[in-house]
């Protein structure tokens, strides 16, 4: 099974990002159990994982922290970029220094992130998109706010060209479409052209999309 993980410390309180590849809620319930014997003595022990092709089934748990800090945010991390079949569970000691909800929610953010990232590296685990390529052109001076989009909804860019316009090309997942074309339509005045490519399927490599399969 693959499993990696990564720690970040947040005014004293540790955050241990554990990520599994998982093939059914069975063995889901079964790796928790496990990390809570492992972390018996820590605070929380907080989660989410999605199961199917298409992430089908999507579980998480906040664990006693307050409501939608901790476990949403960390299904938050696995959708937005891809994930499947995949379980992240974060364990949190606390540092005797309150976060706060917004200061949660960036730690839980944060160690997902951070775990998917060592998963990525060590192999332990792979995310499959489905989607279709896209390309956006703008004048220099929105560029700005197409980047600031692209970034903020972590969208993988193959490449960016700088001509008469810049034209952004990227391959963006089936579920992010919808409101990205909106987002560049609203912000740009409709200015910006888009035009939608091929539907494809795709995983990342270094943030980059290389062809999986037609």
């Amino acid at each position: 099974m693959g499993h990696a993980q990564a720690e970040i410390t947040e005014k004293r309180s540790r955050f241990i990002a554990n990520v599994y590849e998982i093939h059914s809620e069975e063995e889901a319930f079964q790796i928790l159990e496990s990390v809570r014997k492992q972390y018996y003595d820590a605070r929380h022990n907080c989660y989410a994982y999605v199961l199917g092709e298409r992430s089908e089934i999507q579980r998480f748990s906040d664990d006693k922290e307050p409501q939608g800090t901790a476990g949403k945010p960390i299904l938050e991390v696995l959708t937005k970029q891809g994930y499947h079949n995949t379980l992240i569970v974060v364990t949190r000691y606390f540092g005797g220094i309150l976060l706060g909800a917004g200061g949660l929610l960036r730690a839980y953010t944060q160690a997902s992130s951070e775990g998917l990232t060592e998963a990525e590296k060590n192999g332990s685990t792979s995310a499959v998109f489905h989607g279709r390529e896209l390309s956006v052109s703008c004048s220099y001076n929105l560029s700005g706010k197409i980047q600031y989009m692209i970034s903020q909804m972590l969208i993988p860019v193959s490449d960016t060209i700088y001509d008469e316009q810049v034209t952004f090309r990227m391959t963006i997942p089936d579920e992010q479409i919808d409101l990205f074309v909106r987002k560049v339509t609203e912000a740009t005045n409709a200015q910006a052209k888009i035009h939608e490519g091929n539907t494809m399927s795709f995983i990342l490599s270094e943030g980059k999309p290389l062809l999986y399969q037609f």
